[in-house]
């Protein structure tokens, strides 16, 4: 699993709006990565519209948020337009980059065991390393613990 200090591991996807981009387009700016499973489900939404209310923040602090699952394109614009979100989605249709990130594995739910995205949020710096980790995230409160790490960075 990559670590605070490692560099981050590099992908390329297809976003939202059709585009490829890489990680290295963002050099230069703090980047939240953050896997959630499915569009326009209630704990994925709660996080997403709380990224969407802090991008003025984060904006003004370099950051750009990457929001990271398996849907597809259509899906991704789909759940923007329905809550607004004004950040970029990332199609992660082979869980390539959900696995790279260690994001990818064994799920449970009411006893029955699948394989998933695992809803993991990664803060990379500046220069391209990993700042900082939140594991097996829950949504309510998360965009608020990211913008405090961000701060933390200076």
């Amino acid at each position: 699993m990559p670590k605070v200090g490692d560099k981050a591991p590099a992908f390329t996807a297809k976003t939202d709006q059709g585009e490829t981009v890489s990680l290295s387009d963002f050099n230069g700016k703090n980047v939240v990565l953050y896997f959630y499973p499915k569009d326009d489900t209630p704990g994925c939404t709660v996080e997403a519209c709380a990224f969407r209310d802090e991008m003025e923040t984060l904006e003004a602090k370099d950051t750009v948020v990457l929001g990271v699952s398996p849907d597809d394109e259509k899906s991704h614009r789909k759940f923007i337009a329905k809550f607004n979100l004004n950040f970029t989605l990332l199609a992660d249709t082979d869980n390539a980059i959900s696995t790279a990130y260690e994001s990818y594995g064994e799920k449970t739910n009411y006893g029955k065991t699948y394989m998933g995205v695992i809803r993991n949020t990664y803060l990379i710096d500046k220069t391209g390393k990993i700042a900082n980790v939140w594991l097996k995230v829950k949504p309510d409160g998360h965009a608020k613990e990211v913008l405090d790490a961000i701060d933390a960075l200076g």
